[in-house]
């Protein structure tokens, strides 16, 4: 831990380098790191408090529901709605956008999450986390959001992060134009102290997460670059390590820290994962931000993510994401491909 500063601190002392900041932003990231603390409680102790297992609910997505995806996205609502900072929020688990009781009109952010990535690892005790996507409204102050507040492509984010909770839990997130930073909690203290300032992700990895499985649906360019990363290559420090938990923050999270690149291509045999199975409001956007804030990338495979328009609130996209040159690549073999 560098000097022991708090999130808190570090936040407060990003809104003193800001002349226009009004603290209001400050609050909400604060809002969020409360939410997280909450949340990393519960995961701690699922378990003994009857909070495996599922509600035998299904999510718009078609998903069964874990009992630990309501109760995260009930705190993370919650959570959000107090300080009137929030005019509109959209969670992976809710059909609609949701709209505040209190600060609808005067709320100046819009925050789109996965209050529980990866829950269907849970009773695994499989590492598992939160991912949030922060946006200014587009809507007049005064006046009830509309849909289309959420409805921003990535280079609208203002702040995107998310929150690991495994052998430790530990707060990431950036904000536009800024470093990405990382906070451990100390539940000794009750705080997230900032352990990783500054990260960079390598510009080469050497770890490809996939899951390799499905390697038939997806298109030859896709195949032929696990190909190239699976093949000697002494020069090249090839061949990679394959390494994939299935969820995709915690793979994410490992590959921003050691270098690699994790990929959820589109299914080109048909069905339902013909777009991709990843959300683009509350996992690919957010994540894409990140990780070109450290210096890597992340792409549809025929365009950034963060050019991507949104067009629904649960809008699938293919992933590729994590170390630049690995993301350049295998963008390269999918064009190459449509070439011929």
């Amino acid at each position: 831990m560098d000097g022991m500063v708090t999130i808190e601190r570090h936040i407060l002392d990003q809104e003193a380098s800001s002349p226009s900041a009004s603290g209001v932003f400050s609050g909400l990231l604060y809002e969020i790191a409360l939410a997280g603390k909450i949340i990393q409680r519960e995961v701690s102790r699922a378990g003994l408090i009857e909070l495996l297992g599922k509600t035998g609910d299904v999510n718009i997505q078609g998903e069964t529901v874990a009992k630990l995806d309501e109760y995260s996205n009930e705190v993370m609502v919650r959570t959000l709605s107090m300080g009137n900072r929030v005019c509109l929020m959209g969670s992976e688990e809710v059909d609609d956008v949701i709209i505040p009781e209190n600060g609808a009109k005067q709320g100046k952010y819009v925050v789109c999450f996965d209050p529980l990535d990866g829950s269907s690892n849970i009773d695994a005790n499989v590492s598992i986390g939160t991912i949030f996507s922060i946006f200014r409204r587009k809507s007049e102050l005064g006046t009830l959001p509309t849909r289309e507040d959420a409805l921003q492509p990535g280079s609208e984010l203002i702040g995107a992060g998310y929150i690991v909770y495994g052998s430790s839990t530990m707060l990431v997130y950036t904000t536009k134009g800024g470093t990405v930073d990382g906070f451990t909690y100390d539940p000794s203290v009750g705080e997230f102290l900032r352990s990783h300032q500054n990260i960079r992700t390598p510009e080469t990895g050497r770890i490809y997460s996939v899951n390799e499985g499905n390697v038939q649906y997806w298109e030859r360019g896709i195949q032929q670059f696990l190909v190239g990363v699976k093949a000697e290559d002494k020069a090249r420090k090839r061949p990679y390590a394959h390494r994939y938990i299935g969820s995709l923050v915690a793979d994410f999270h490992r590959n921003l820290l050691y270098g690699g690149i994790f990929l959820y291509p589109r299914n080109v045999r048909g069905g339902k994962k013909n777009n991709g199975k990843l959300r683009l409001l509350y996992e690919a956007m957010p994540l894409a931000m990140v990780a070109v804030n450290a210096g890597g990338g992340a792409s549809t495979g025929r365009m950034p993510i963060l050019d991507v328009q949104p067009t629904e609130l649960h809008q699938r996209v293919p992933l590729i994401i994590g170390s630049r040159n690995d993301v350049d690549e295998a963008v390269r073999f999918i064009a190459a491909e449509e070439e011929e």
